[in-house]
């Protein structure tokens, strides 16, 4: 689930929705957006609506296809897209996992948040009744093997507030941001991800530099 997230946000008082306005909030929020910074906080339901896990933690995200996602409370964990190949290290295990990045990470719903042209592309949008004092646009995925069922987007007063989203098990997933951030001067360092020094690096992405010891993932 966390992966698919490389796939928003807080509560505010609205007005109630008339047709496309919540569409019109988002394209507000997304227009002449490069990058964007946050923070969140992540609760996960299982089917029968009971919670599983709660974390919270920081998010960047920037042009073209790189996304940063650390994990803070109560288990760290980092996730890097650098446009090439994913990284998740985990503190805790001493371990690094490295993949190629799919497209998986470039159809999420944050990604399209960068380039909105590529929305009704993607997914089927429309208009939701508004609540909990927010806007509501929901995404259903066009292609024909899904990773998940569909999203929600809380749209509050200052842009994009909540995501909503639902997988192919019924599991949902609810994120809540704060504190964003539009076009922020990200550290050179923000995107690129070098395994610290004797942490094992399990999985396959091709030539890296500087090379380091990959081993193959265990079927």
């Amino acid at each position: 689930m966390r992966l698919l997230l490389p796939i928003l946000f807080l509560l505010l008082t609205a007005p109630l929705a008339q047709a496309g306005e919540a569409r019109q909030r988002l394209d507000a929020f997304a227009d002449t957006v490069g990058g964007l910074a946050a923070r969140f906080e992540q609760q996960v339901f299982d089917a029968a609506g009971e919670l599983r896990e709660s974390s919270r933690g920081e998010l960047a995200l920037t042009r073209p296809n790189r996304f940063r996602w650390e994990y803070i409370e109560p288990f760290p964990q980092l996730i890097v897209a650098d446009g090439a190949r994913v990284w998740i290290f985990d503190p805790d295990l001493e371990q690094v996992t490295v993949r190629r990045q799919d497209e998986e990470e470039q159809r999420s719903p944050l990604s399209v948040l960068l380039d909105l042209t590529d929305l009704d592309r993607l997914y089927e949008v429309s208009e939701q009744p508004a609540r909990d004092g927010m806007l509501w646009l929901g995404l259903a995925p066009r292609e024909e093997e899904p990773a998940f069922r569909g999203v929600s987007l809380g749209l509050d007063a200052s842009g994009l507030a909540v995501m909503e989203l639902e997988d192919l098990l019924g599991q949902r997933t609810v994120m809540r941001f704060s504190g964003w951030q539009r076009n922020p001067a990200f550290p050179s360092d923000t995107f690129a991800f070098t395994p610290p020094p004797g942490v094992d690096v399990v999985g396959d992405a091709g030539e890296i530099e500087p090379p380091v010891e990959i081993q193959p993932l265990r079927e």
